[in-house]
């Protein structure tokens, strides 16, 4: 045999060899590429669930803070509520009875009817008020119920 020969088939036991190492190669880094896919895919979950969560916490405090105005103004129209009745009672309730005394009815009936008038309005004011101020509706529905349905997404992809 030549050299020629024996470079030729030197060369070729090579190129084999080569390939070898190269399908060795391309499996370490088969699997070099699928643990680093893998973890990119975890980082990116992990990075959503946070965007997901930051967007709950901001909806609950954008909720919480339209649920306190709305109490503020309730308690506002309570406080208005009371300071009408005082001030009814104390300028108006006279006037009124010395009105109707004046019409020829006695002053005792004529004051009964002022309070009534001045009390039924103060318990109109009072009740819408109150109802206005109750707790279920200053419960924060809407990131309640959309953490609610987070979670089950997150369970069917579980």
């Amino acid at each position: 045999m030549s050299d020629t020969d024996h470079q030729k088939r030197d060369s070729a036991g090579d190129r084999t060899g080569d390939r070898l190492r190269d399908d060795r190669t391309r499996g370490d880094d088969g699997a070099r590429r699928q643990i680093r896919d893998s973890g990119t895919l975890a980082g990116e979950v992990l990075q959503r669930v946070v965007a997901l969560l930051r967007g709950e916490v901001d909806l609950f405090r954008a909720e919480m803070d339209q649920n306190v105005r709305k109490a503020g103004a309730a308690l506002g129209m309570i406080v208005a509520g009371v300071v009408i009745l005082l001030v009814s009672l104390n300028v108006l309730a006279s006037a009124l009875v010395a009105a109707i005394t004046e019409l020829g009815l006695e002053a005792g009936w004529a004051a009964l009817i002022v309070g009534v008038v001045l009390a039924i309005i103060a318990a109109i004011l009072a009740k819408k008020g109150t109802s206005d101020l109750q707790l279920a509706s200053l419960a924060p529905t809407r990131t309640t119920r959309n953490v609610e349905r987070d979670s089950e997404t997150v369970k069917k992809a579980l």
